[in-house]
């Protein structure tokens, strides 16, 4: 058995431990984008809706 290996142990899962939380900051940071875009879209949407009742009233 490779017994130097071992000694790297450490590094290796605080390699780990790193890649793992990167990865799920960026996963949030696209829900947090695609949440945000999808908001402006429904805002878009509603402002249109207001301006056809509006037309419709007038």
């Amino acid at each position: 058995m490779n017994w130097k290996a071992l000694e790297h142990v450490h590094l290796l899962l605080y390699i780990l431990a790193a890649k793992t939380l990167i990865l799920c900051l960026a996963f949030a940071g696209v829900k947090i984008y695609q949440r945000k875009r999808l908001e402006a879209k429904q805002q878009k949407l509603e402002a249109e809706r207001k301006k056809q009742s509006e037309k419709k009233d007038n």
